[in-house]
């Protein structure tokens, strides 16, 4: 079993499928050797700028995090999963599980939480539908379909956009601050997030390197392969980050996205099975995504340079 380095293979028995070896970035490591926690760990927000931002009446959601660990020799992790989420689908969904097999087999973290953070309005990425409906669109999902994931809705009450570093910092104030981490011991958060994001991180201009130090050099990426995206080539214009970037293969191949279920939407073409179908029953109910995507303005999460 190997870590985050340099490019090698993964055998499929880490998987436990019988599935020919899957390729991932890693180098050696011993499983049973709790890394060296970060002690000159600085938070980019100051605590005082996180309360200034929180919203009235916002409460952290924390009744599917466990703050004691049942492996104790691992070191506790949380992962930050921020997106449009418009709509959420089985892949989305499929990532967050995805991540927590590959944690358990692949690594030296204990996952004790797991969370959706849907963009604010101020996003102005095409095709987004408001917050309110997104956000209630995840919550479903993850009250229904899940049994450790939870949606907190922090940034996608923001009235300004937030960078994501900002949003990370939020999550380590909530955790590591105000509930002194796991066990005693600080929670590792990482950003959890798609090849597609992990490529745009590579590109000069895009991010900001401030943010990308942040994100990737104080946090952390745990990067779902998907179809289309050259991993080699993105995460070889972030080789100071690649001991905390961790690829994880796609098992079964799924390439389903908001943009094409959106686009069935507007074909009046069935989305059963696309995503699940109390969320297909909300759409109907509030009849979203019938306009055409273009008539919205296009601003991405991709886009993190102010």
């Amino acid at each position: 079993l190997m870590r985050a380095g340099s490019f090698r293979l993964l055998s499929s028995q880490a998987y436990r499928l019988p599935t020919p070896p899957l390729r991932r970035l890693s180098t050696p490591r011993n499983l049973t050797t709790t890394p060296a926690p970060r002690n000159n760990f600085t938070m980019v927000a100051t605590p005082e700028t996180i309360e200034a931002m929180t919203p009235p009446g916002y409460t952290f959601p924390d009744h599917r995090l466990r703050l004691q660990q049942s492996e104790p020799e691992r070191e506790p992790l949380v992962l930050v999963a921020p997106g449009s989420y418009s709509p959420i689908t089985f892949l989305h969904l499929r990532m967050a599980v995805m991540a927590a097999d590959y944690v358990r087999y692949n690594t030296n973290f204990e996952l004790i939480g797991s969370y959706l953070s849907p963009v604010s309005d101020a996003y102005k990425k095409r095709g987004l539908a408001p917050a309110c409906h997104r956000r209630r669109m995840c919550e479903i999902a993850a009250e229904q379909t899940s049994r450790f994931l939870m949606v907190d809705p922090w940034e996608a009450e923001q009235t300004a956009y937030v960078p994501t570093a900002v949003v990370l910092d939020h999550f380590e104030y909530e955790i590591n601050v105000k509930r002194g981490g796991c066990n005693g011991k600080r929670v590792k958060i990482a950003v959890l997030a798609g090849a597609d994001l992990i490529n745009t991180m590579s590109q000069p201009g895009v991010w900001s390197p401030s943010d990308l130090r942040h994100i990737l050099g104080d946090f952390g990426a745990f990067v779902l392969e998907r179809a289309g995206v050259n991993i080699d080539e993105a995460l070889g214009n972030l080789k100071e980050y690649e001991d905390q970037i961790y690829y994880i293969p796609q098992v079964v191949p799924n390439d389903v996205s908001s943009t094409k279920i959106r686009l069935l939407l507007r074909r009046n073409m069935s989305i059963d099975y696309l995503i699940p179908a109390e969320v297909i029953k909300y759409i109907d109910e509030h009849g979203l995504y019938h306009e055409d995507d273009a008539a919205t303005n296009e601003k991405g999460k991709e886009k993190e340079v102010q």
